[in-house]
């Protein structure tokens, strides 16, 4: 599907061709529009990359019908955050309770009013984007409370083995208190000034060998 960059991606879906020019004609100058003439082609389009940022949806459509169409695209994972605007004409019954239900964002009636189709259109782009940027925000911070599991205060450590005691009274090795408080973990080595202490023989083998 060949949509154009940078611009808001709008979904009309309508099986009569004159309501689909007229709602293009009213968008294509602040969105990308993607018209589909039946529920199953409305399907596959809102699926396909990329997706579009809001659908438009005729509610009375053969075969499909924009009520099937809708819970389709709710019960997916992929598509159930896209909000859906029904369009319906003025002399059609429309049922906006079972409409709502399915996950509805909003109703436009027909004949249309461009004002009326491109103040509804914004501010359901701009809710979407809204919701979007405070999901983003959320999973930031809940990403940024994970890592911050850190150590503070005073730590009661012993001045001779050096372990610490916890809240409950228990003295633990410092790595496994640090693990247990922090994100941290250990990779053990042994420094220098332990060498000489530890393995005296190993450390003048390497005196020697760069005596040589």
């Amino acid at each position: 599907m060949n949509v154009p960059t940078g611009k808001p991606k709008i979904l009309i879906v309508d099986d009569t061709a004159e309501n689909l020019r007229v709602l293009i004609e009213i968008l294509k100058d602040d969105y990308a529009t993607i018209p589909a003439v039946s529920g199953e082609e409305a399907l596959k389009k809102a699926m396909a990359d990329p997706m579009p940022d809001l659908i438009l949806l005729d509610i009375l459509m053969p075969v499909m019908d924009g009520y099937e169409v809708c819970k389709r695209l709710k019960e997916n994972d992929k598509t159930k955050d896209i909000p859906i605007i029904c369009i319906t004409a003025m002399s059609e019954v429309m049922d906006d309770a079972r409409a709502f239900k399915l996950g509805a964002a909003d109703y436009i009636p027909k004949p249309f009013n461009p004002a009326t189709v491109k103040a509804r259109v914004k501010n359901h782009i701009k809710l979407k984007k809204a919701i979007s940027d405070q999901q983003k925000l959320i999973r930031e911070l809940q990403d940024a409370v994970s890592k911050i599991k850190t150590l503070n205060g005073l730590l009661p450590m012993c001045a001779n083995c050096k372990k610490i005691r916890d809240d409950k009274g228990y003295w633990n090795q410092v790595e496994q208190y640090v693990r247990d408080h922090s994100n941290a973990d250990f990779t053990h080595s042994i420094c220098p000034e332990c060498v000489k202490k530890l393995y005296p023989k190993i450390q003048e083998n390497i005196l020697a060998e760069f005596r040589k």
